[in-house]
């Protein structure tokens, strides 16, 4: 028992004794599993306040700091005993990811096609591969890296800007779809933007054709190549059948896809406001695979590609708190249509484990 100075207390002092040692009583120490006494914290509060405690009784208010502090400090130590520890959050991430992976293992196995996966977390950099370094036709999908050199160009200030005008010309339509065919020609005057929202939006193969002529298709590659790409490569124009049947094929693969996305995302091709300017023309509304069953709101930066037996889409989804890339490519498609569904429903197999993770803490619990 901790003795108060002086021989003797006046009656306020003494009460101020009386209701220390109640406390005491009272108080919950370290290491104590069940309530000292049937008193509550409430009861506790009250018998504190009663403290009649005096400027000048050191003693006194040591008293009551000795009584209150191991009940901190012993909550302190309780409140660090139910933190989640990074081996724990892992280990429940780790049971997720599986549960993701064999969803998308699955539907995999029964799509009558060939089918490559490429999924990567653009926090911690996880990633699911499967067949995702098999060669494919991007058809389409290569039409990222021809908006990504526009860019580049754009931004360096030599070479193409998205501010350069174009005065449509007959010559250039090709297929017989489009918007860029159908306008005016010799008076018609668009800029390099216009085209490459053509070109995203609608997957014009005029307005794309343009754009590889006015950026370079040497300059892609010489891009694609920098990044460490070695099967990504642009080889002829779009809808250039003749290229095509000479083996002259625009390829990547759904690792190396994901690998330039990850580059645009962490800001290494641009700077940020390019680097904003880009994704928000790549998310452009289209008609793709990979939004089919996810939440409308959701923005994802995605250029999808179709030709016959194949069926691409890769991008990025920018799941609140947790982005992801993803690209799905499919060839040898008995079922053009079915191939579809599959890239949508891996799309959403991908973000359940990202929309999940990202909107909750790291026990699991949904905090609004």
């Amino acid at each position: 028992m901790v003795m108060l100075s002086g021989s003797s207390r006046s009656p306020t002092s003494s009460r101020s004794f009386q209701w220390c040692r109640r406390l005491a009583e009272w108080l919950p120490r370290p290491g104590d599993r069940a309530p000292r006494t049937p008193l509550d914290f409430g009861e506790q509060a009250i018998a504190a306040a009663r403290l009649r405690v005096e400027p000048g009784n050191v003693s006194l208010r040591f008293v009551l700091f000795a009584l209150l502090a191991p009940a901190a400090f012993g909550a302190t130590d309780d409140a660090k005993s139910q933190a989640d520890t990074p081996e724990s959050v892992r280990a429940k991430q780790d049971l997720l990811w599986t549960q993701m992976e064999s969803s998308v293992r699955a539907i995999v196995q029964q799509t009558d096609a060939v089918v490559g996966v490429a999924v990567l977390d653009l926090t911690d950099q996880r990633a699911f591969y499967l067949n995702a370094d098999a060669i494919y036709p991007t058809a389409s999908t290569i039409k990222i890296a021809v908006l990504a050199e526009l860019y580049r160009q754009h931004e360096r200030g030599s070479g193409a800007k998205l501010g350069d005008l174009y005065t449509v010309n007959a010559k250039d339509g090709v297929g017989t779809e489009g918007i860029l065919q159908a306008m005016s020609a010799g008076v018609s005057r668009i800029t390099n933007r216009d085209l490459a929202l053509l070109m995203v939006s609608l997957s014009d193969n005029s307005a794309t054709n343009v754009l590889i002529d006015r950026v370079g298709m040497d300059n892609v590659n010489a891009w694609l190549a920098q990044l460490g790409l070695q099967r990504t490569r642009l080889r002829r124009h779009m809808l250039d059948i003749k290229a095509a049947q000479e083996g002259r094929e625009n390829t990547s693969t759904p690792r190396e896809l994901v690998t330039m996305l990850r580059a645009i995302h962490e800001g290494r091709v641009f700077n940020k406001a390019t680097s904003e300017d880009f994704i928000k023309m790549l998310s452009t509304q289209k008609s793709s695979y990979i939004p089919r069953l996810l939440p409308a709101d959701l923005v994802i930066a995605n250029k999808p590609g179709n030709l016959d037996a194949v069926r691409n889409d890769a991008g990025i989804i920018l799941v609140p708190g947790r982005p992801f890339a993803i690209a799905v490519m499919t060839t040898f498609a008995a079922d053009g249509l079915e191939a579809e569904e599959s890239i949508g429903r891996i799309a959403y197999a991908a973000w359940s484990y990202f929309d999940r993770v990202g909107k909750s803490s790291s026990l699991g619990r949904l905090v609004r």
